[in-house]
């Protein structure tokens, strides 16, 4: 027979308290999961973001490059130099990269905005993209090319490369529109 003392009882009942509060994880840790947790998500939100503004400017600058050269192609035997040219008579020659949608003469870009190809002069055509946020701006127009003229938004640029101080001035803090100009 067992004699149970009130020394052995406690003990009994406290080792019972001490299993039943290791149950589970506690409050605390709770948090601290949900804390780590937040951080990567966090982190891994700003990489994203990242990765899209790198995407839409080396999509930008490929498409702008594509119909630079699929314009001068096009009218490269031509002695009216590019009168006429119209995002129609573009679109019907398959000058447009298939990553900008074309619905009749409209042609638009991935911010939402148009994008127009025109000849001001004989000698030259624009290419004109409207609504590109400003992180993208700043990567485009630093990005160089063949070009006589860039205009953000209303200040026009002449002198190549473009610097980065410029372009982060000029593509401001909300959308812009870009427009090169080429011979």
């Amino acid at each position: 027979m067992t004699v149970k003392t009130a020394a052995s009882i406690r003990a009994k009942a406290a080792s019972r308290r001490s299993r039943r509060a290791q149950r589970g994880a506690s409050l605390l840790e709770a948090i601290a999961y949900l804390g780590i947790a937040a951080i990567v998500v966090i982190g891994a939100v700003a990489l994203l973001n990242g990765a899209f503004t790198s995407a839409g400017t080396n999509e930008l600058s490929e498409q702008v490059a594509a119909i630079q050269a699929g314009v001068k192609k096009l009218y490269m035997g031509q002695t009216q130099g590019y009168t006429g040219i119209s995002n129609s008579v573009l679109a019907s020659a398959g000058v447009f990269p298939s990553t900008v949608p074309i619905s009749g003469a409209s042609a638009s870009n991935n911010w939402g905005g148009s994008v127009t190809v025109s000849s001001s002069s004989q000698g030259t055509f624009d290419i004109a993209y409207t609504n590109v946020p400003p992180a993208v701006c700043i990567n485009a127009v630093t990005a160089g090319g063949s070009w006589t003229q860039i205009k953000i938004g209303a200040n026009a640029v002449t002198t190549f490369p473009i610097t980065p101080a410029i372009a982060t001035t000029d593509c401001g803090t909300s959308a812009v529109a870009i427009t090169w100009t080429s011979n």
